[in-house]
């Protein structure tokens, strides 16, 4: 590998690692007064139009066919409605901190939806210790909330585990964003598009639910929104979709064990969110789980022998 892929692959990472653990954050801020589904149809919307339109300008390619388009709107919609509007709502009642250490599992999808698109291949034993080990990180995390017995104890752990559908949405998109890699799809107008339909999608959401008449512009959820926009979406998602048409999977999913720590961090640092020894035990267990399935290979199955007639 030459030294300026190196270099550009690293930054890359970079960028994935810092801003999307930051994001965490700004979504917990932007949802105080913006509803999440408008939250993430504006977000999503401005960022991919503004970056179709620069596209356009700069003569990239940003016209498709029908099939084309449609496979952008799915993965889209996968990941920036299930994925990120799951997210935010669920912000609106867990800590920021501990949705990014739930979300930390989505790793154990990738492998899963591995197999389960891949029928030739199957989990290692790494990998399935790994996946047993983070269902006991995600245990740890929630027994406060299993012992609870208020209703708010209750709504923060239905709000946690519909993270868990969010990951899997996350996942299968960046599966299928991969699996439908084409050569003749421009990087970055794909990416544009994404966003667009994801806005789309957000907003049809929206509107049905009177999110446009509960809304509150202030200047500090507008801030945390645009903070969204720039390196959430144009920063962070543009380097992820790169990193996913040129580093396996596997490695790209590093994020997830990196983010939590950026989350935790700024939550307690900016909305002095309680760090507890649930907290603490849980993300070790998940971090852990997380490097074991990462690392771990799908081996090919061995063909059965053909039959003999």
């Amino acid at each position: 590998m030459s030294s300026p892929r190196r270099f550009s692959i690293a930054l890359a990472f970079g960028l994935v690692y810092f801003f999307w653990g930051s994001t965490y954050l700004a979504i917990d801020i932007a949802v105080e007064h913006i509803p999440p589904a408008l939250m993430c149809a504006v977000r999503f919307f401005i960022a991919g139009a503004l970056m179709l339109a620069f596209c356009a300008l700069r003569g990239r390619k940003v016209a498709y066919t029908p099939m084309r388009l449609a496979r952008m709107a799915v993965v889209g919609t996968l990941l920036l409605m299930g994925g990120n509007l799951t997210l935010s709502y669920a912000e609106m009642h867990i800590p920021s901190g501990l949705a990014a250490l739930i979300v930390a599992s989505t790793p154990m999808w990738f492998l899963i939806l591995d197999q389960w698109l891949l029928g030739s291949h199957h989990i290692s034993s790494r990998g399935k210790i790994g996946l047993a080990l983070g269902l006991a990180g995600l245990f740890v995390l929630l027994w406060p909330q299993l012992t609870a017995a208020t209703s708010f104890g209750r709504t923060q752990l239905w709000a946690s585990l519909s993270l868990q559908f969010g990951s899997f949405s996350w996942a299968l998109g960046s599966v299928l964003s991969k699996r439908w890699k084409s050569a003749e799809v421009d990087q970055f107008s794909g990416t544009a598009w994404q966003m667009v339909f994801a806005g789309i999608a957000n907003f049809l959401w929206a509107w049905p639910n009177g999110d446009l008449s509960r809304v509150l512009w202030t200047p500090r959820g507008l801030a945390a929104t645009g903070y969204l926009i720039v390196c959430g979406s144009w920063i962070g998602y543009t380097a992820y979709i790169w990193l996913l048409a040129h580093v396996p999977t596997s490695k790209v999913s590093t994020y997830a064990y990196v983010n939590p720590v950026v989350a935790v961090f700024l939550g307690w640092l900016v909305l002095h969110e309680r760090v507890d020894g649930y907290i603490l035990a849980g993300s070790a267990i998940v971090v852990a789980s997380v490097i074991l399935v990462t690392s771990a290979k799908v081996e090919t199955k061995t063909p059965l022998p053909a039959e003999v007639n």
